[in-house]
């Protein structure tokens, strides 16, 4: 038949086509699916501590501060309470002890690879949603076709619409489950 033959080829080309484009959506998926608490994948996160005289001021903290070579730039200091102080820096956050002068902070690397990958899962980069668009229709379009792809017995008219059953029959149980 005709018909089923370009589907066939079409289904073969495109679905090479896509790879590139599905790896991206596969792999910055597992990375979005398994954040760890409020932990962002395309960051690491390192936490460095630093012990500063007690009961510095804003105007102390900002100069001692500013002295330092081996922190990142401040960008901001805001008291959160009587006994702390949040630092805002450049890539990172601290909080400063009035009390003891113990100054936590955290410092954000970029995943160069993850945080490329996330921008384009969420149509973050500029002129993407035209081709996250044409992927979306060219899976619609690959499920759609595949199943008339297959012919006899694991076809759709066999075994086949079983699994196709089972594959629909999958998020309507789970919404219906995630409704109760």
């Amino acid at each position: 038949m005709i018909i089923t033959r370009w589907l066939r080829i079409i289904h073969r080309d495109l679905g090479f086509l896509m790879v590139g484009i599905s790896l991206v959506y596969g792999i910055s998926g597992i990375y979005l699916n398994h954040l760890h608490g409020s932990n962002d994948p395309a960051f690491r996160t390192e936490e460095k501590m630093l012990t500063l005289p007690a009961a510095m001021t804003v105007g102390e903290l900002e100069v001692d501060w500013s002295a330092r070579t081996d922190v990142p730039k401040l960008k901001k200091i805001m008291p959160v309470d009587n006994a702390h102080y949040r630092l805002m820096l450049d890539g990172g956050i601290g909080v400063y002890s009035v009390a003891d002068g113990r100054l936590d902070y955290e410092v954000y690397h970029k995943r160069f690879i993850v945080y490329w990958l996330n921008r384009l899962h969420y149509n973050k980069v500029k002129g993407w949603l035209s081709i996250a668009d044409i992927f979306a229709c060219s899976l619609i379009f690959l499920a759609l076709s595949g199943i008339f792809i297959v012919r006899g017995k694991r076809g759709i008219v066999g075994s086949g619409k079983w699994w196709l059953m089972a594959g629909l029959a999958v998020p309507v149980i789970y919404v219906i489950i995630n409704i109760l």
